[in-house]
């Protein structure tokens, strides 16, 4: 038998099973909706790409499907310098699934790993750490440490490239334990030095070819060595970590339009070292000021998300306007504020996300929180097929493609917020909500000193995600949203409305603040909704509620809300509670999407709750 031979027979026996036929043909048609929900490795070239790379299809034989970028790293292959793979929208799984590691990706992307290790990880999951890492390799193809590693590195490769930070604080603010850890798992993972990724990035957007940079890197290899040298020994050896295995590169997107580039930091004025605009920076003030492009699943109804956030604002928390929405939000190692802008094109749709944090430590959790609070990263495409199958839905799906299901960047708020909506309007809960806030919110770090809480109707005009403003944080922005320990020790005082509410709301405070509720991507649906229907005051719909924001459940249809009633009533869709959930039965597993839909067409703006 001969080799091509053999490679045929192997073909022909993969093309058996169902899913991997499903994944050949996405490839074989270079199906962009594809990109990000699986990974292509060629054995042949030792390379791993997306779907829709342009390079000639391989034979079946000789590919393997990987659903991360580690479990590719871990079987040898590098990254493809054409498609560049790891530049495209997350995995849509990790909302639509709720399995175990679903959960942990979720907590993983959210730098849990990092801060808390596999240990950390493992118990607020609930599982051993033997027990997490066997599922994870099973169902991802590589282990937590492994998955949150890559998650590392893919941080780090953004900093170098977008921004101008000394390399020594580019392998902290990634998350490594020492600079060692950081040159040892860059040059494994990308096969080249931070000196020479920095530069190929420089040499990218001065027009030069990708394949021209390694020589022009070698420049930035000394400068990269002189920051590990400056290091103090014991920074350098905080922390053993085992390195990731030897993968060569991928590119900076050279050739490739903009929008299709990995996302960059980029400031938008000069500094005192001379940089123009658009040159990386690291803006002077209080916190670090930050932009980057966030990339987005097509089609995207970018406005629709953010007008939903903007409606629900809280003065001193946030701003919105047309098309922008900005906030105030603790993260791990301090505070923030963000402003969010729509960018891209209708085919490659982007968001803008300027920022200013407390901690450059917090990058990667704040990536991930607002891309789930956008919903960046759900199928769209296959969302809006199966809604549209409903000749009912079908008008309501074609006025407004690539809807999205509003997320959450603070589980506890959420709830809070939900809580303030139960039976009450959108402006009705706003208004407590901004007593709330204004009464027992904390100062925030950042503010400037010149800015005051806006009147309720102020909003932040819609600007090009490139500023004159810089990163500093949108005027108006001064306060965070109360603690659950504030609200449980002083809300008595500010709450206002019926006792039976009051009461939920100081229960779930209490709760909170004493630990003995606990909220976290890492819940699973179940889990969450019966931990929250325990309490006093809580009921199916704000669980429901709660869990389609936090989790992003896309499989939950709230009948009891009046205002989906309405909607589904003005669609020719059945009103009643009972009839609508028979009914939507066939819009599973986006039944969370489809209510989206009815909110809309009610012409009211959704739930009060926030």
């Amino acid at each position: 038998m001969t080799a091509r031979s053999g490679t045929a027979e192997r073909g022909d026996d993969r093309l058996a099973d169902p899913v991997f036929a499903e994944r050949y043909r996405a490839m074989s048609s270079r199906d962009a909706r594809f990109d990000g929900q699986f990974i292509t490795g060629v054995h042949t070239t030792g390379i791993y790409c997306r779907p829709s790379c342009p390079a000639a299809t391989p034979r079946p034989g000789n590919v393997t499907f990987y659903l991360t970028s580690a479990a590719a790293h871990e079987a040898g292959l590098r990254a493809c310098k054409r498609c560049l793979p790891d530049a495209v929208p997350g995995s849509p799984d990790w909302n639509t699934r709720d399995d175990l590691a679903a959960r942990a990706m979720r907590l993983i992307d959210d730098g849990t790993v990092e801060r808390d290790g596999v240990p950390g990880l493992a118990r607020r999951l609930g599982y051993t750490p033997r027990h997490l890492t066997r599922v994870l390799v099973a169902e991802l193809g590589a282990g937590p440490l492994a998955l949150a590693r890559a998650h590392r590195a893919q941080t780090a490769r953004l900093l170098l490239l977008g921004t101008a930070l000394p390399i020594s604080e580019v392998a902290f603010a990634a998350g490594f334990g020492s600079v060692r850890q950081f040159n040892d798992t860059i040059a494994a993972v990308y096969e080249r030095t931070p000196g020479e990724l920095r530069r190929s990035a420089r040499a990218t957007r001065a027009g030069g070819p990708a394949g021209d940079t390694r020589a022009a890197a070698r420049g930035a290899t000394d400068a990269g060595r002189s920051a590990t040298a400056r290091t103090a020994p014991a920074a350098r050896d905080r922390r053993p970590e085992p390195a990731g295995p030897r993968v060569a590169a991928p590119a900076p997107g050279a050739g490739l339009p903009s929008a299709l580039r990995p996302p960059l930091l980029v400031s938008d004025r000069a500094d005192a070292a001379g940089r123009a605009p658009g040159e990386p920076a690291v803006l002077a003030g209080p916190g670090t000021g930050i932009r980057l492009l966030l990339p987005a699943r097509a089609p995207f109804d970018g406005a629709g998300v953010l007008a939903f956030l903007g409606t629900r604002a809280i003065p001193g928390v946030e701003l919105a306007g047309p098309g922008t929405y900005a906030r105030t939000l603790r993260l791990p190692h301090g505070s923030a504020t963000v402003e969010l802008s729509l960018a891209g094109t209708a085919d490659a749709p982007q968001l803008a996300c300027t920022a200013r944090l407390g901690s450059l430590d917090d990058l990667a959790p704040l990536v991930s929180r607002v891309r789930r609070l956008l919903d960046l990263d759900a199928d769209a495409q296959a969302i809006d097929r199966a809604l549209s199958a409903d000749p009912l839905l079908a008008g309501a799906v074609r006025a407004a493609p690539g809807i999205r299901l509003p997320g959450s960047m603070d589980p506890e708020e959420t709830l809070f917020r939900a809580l303030f909506g139960q039976q009450v309007s959108v402006a009705s809960a706003r208004t407590a909500l901004t007593r709330l806030c204004a009464e027992l919110g904390e100062a925030l770090p950042l503010a400037l000193p010149a800015t005051a809480t806006p009147p309720a109707t102020e909003t932040l005009p819609a600007r090009a995600p490139a500023s004159a403003s810089g990163a500093e944080p949108a005027p108006g922005l001064d306060r965070l949203f109360p603690t659950a320990e504030r609200i449980a020790a002083d809300g008595h005082r500010v709450l206002r409305g019926p006792a039976r509410r009051i009461a939920a709301i100081l229960g779930v405070a209490e709760a909170l603040a004493t630990g003995e509720l606990a909220l976290s991507t890492a819940d699973s649906r179940e889990s969450l909704t019966g931990k929250l229907t325990a309490l006093p005051g809580i009921g199916p719909w704000t669980a429901g509620y709660v869990a389609m924001r936090v989790l992003g459940s896309p499989d939950i249809l709230l009948t009891s809300d009046l205002a989906l009633r309405q909607g589904a009533a003005r669609l020719g869709l059945p009103a009643d509670p009972r009839a609508l959930a028979a009914h939507g039965g066939s819009w599973a597993p986006w039944r969370s999407y489809a209510g989206m839909h009815l909110w809309r067409a009610a012409g009211l703006p959704g739930p009060a709750a926030a």
